[in-house]
């Protein structure tokens, strides 16, 4: 496995660009650790595939280098850089049986046929392929042939890093949790460096150690799921992390309050952030208390999703979504009141004070 470092990595798919808006993958500039099991989230077209194929050789950047283990592979091929990538659409050869197709990337290694049996057996168990060993892939099922696509990035071991670009899109919801399980597994189990390309929130949380947040071609937060979650460092990571996202809306400061409308919301510290186009208070619907005290809200509509139920308010002009449990009662005239701990400030999109 390897430490992954891109330095200053930049990518534009024209000729000639003059600016950031000309670049698809705006300047990145991170390290990921040896062994880490990293997330690529983000919508379609954040970036987030271009920079995987950066990594894995399929594009050479525009500008910057990249780094294994502090060896510059910025100009070496796919094969030479020792990449497993499995792709969102199955790759896989219909006139080889399941079998052969997962040991086909080993064969070609010279790797002993006693090992590479005893591998593929325990890739077709993981990916409950092993009553189809002997099938040939012609006759499979999209989602089966996904799998044998999926076993191919799994069946080796001495592999620089594992690519995945949205592979379980094909997939049932059920196989997709036991197959995102069986992969976290196997990176506790073996520690391999996994980099997890998806647009499926779910998918990121559950399965990496941390989540890279892409946007509009920048990273604008890496993290655990517990901080991009808490303390999101940019306006986007609020809204795209969560069901339904943060409540976001524009406030004017004084101290240590924010100003909504004509209501005052009390700081859990004064910040002061230098000149902005735009501030912002963003807080999560499960920090919203609803209740008889604080500030009056109508409620526009009522979402009951079985474990809680979302409620939709107005607060003056402004839409503010509320997480309430099953069982609660909603008040004939509801008022809201922020848990403090749950305030963040920002300051043209980007998170200020505090930790």
């Amino acid at each position: 496995m390897a430490r992954i470092d891109l330095n200053h990595i930049r990518h534009a798919y024209g000729p000639n660009p003059k600016s950031d808006k000309d670049y698809a993958l705006k300047e990145v500039h991170h390290s990921w650790e040896d062994g880490g099991a990293y997330a690529l989230l983000g919508p379609s077209g954040c970036g987030k595939t271009s920079l995987l194929n950066i990594i894995s050789g399929l594009i050479h950047p525009s500008h910057g280098q990249l780094l294994f283990d502090g060896q510059d592979v910025t100009n070496l091929s796919t094969q030479e850089r020792n990449i497993a990538q499995v792709f969102q659409f199955p790759v896989i050869y219909d006139t080889m049986t399941v079998y052969d197709n997962l040991a086909f990337p080993l064969r070609n290694r010279g790797v002993a046929e006693a090992e590479i049996d005893r591998k593929v057996r325990e890739t077709l168990d993981m990916i409950d392929l092993a009553s189809w060993a002997n099938k040939k892939a012609r006759g499979l099922t999209a989602d089966q042939k996904q799998k044998i696509s999926l076993g191919r990035g799994l069946v080796r071991s001495d592999v620089n890093a594992i690519l995945f670009d949205e592979p379980l899109t094909v997939i049932d919801p059920h196989m997709k949790w036991v197959l995102r399980s069986q992969l976290k597994q196997l990176h506790q189990r073996f520690g391999y460096t996994m980099v997890y390309v998806t647009h499926d929130q779910t998918e990121a949380l559950t399965f990496a150690q941390k989540v890279v947040v892409m946007y509009d071609g920048e990273i604008v937060q890496i993290g655990t799921p517990e901080e991009l979650f808490e303390r999101p460092k940019h306006t986007f990571v609020g809204y795209f992390i969560g069901s339904p996202g943060m409540n976001v809306m524009p406030v004017k400061l004084s101290g240590g309050t924010a100003q909504i409308g004509s209501h005052q919301i009390q700081l859990p510290a004064p910040v002061m952030p230098a000149a902005a186009k735009t501030v912002e208070l963003g807080i999560r619907p499960e920090y919203v208390r609803l209740g008889r005290a604080g500030m009056p809200v109508k409620i526009a509509k009522v979402e009951d999703i079985g474990r809680h139920k979302i409620v939709r308010t107005r607060l003056e002009n402004q839409d503010i979504a509320i997480i309430v449990g099953e069982g609660e009662d909603i008040p004939a005239e509801p008022h809201i009141a922020f848990d403090p701990k749950g305030i963040n400030i920002y300051a043209d999109s980007w998170r200020v004070g505090g930790n």
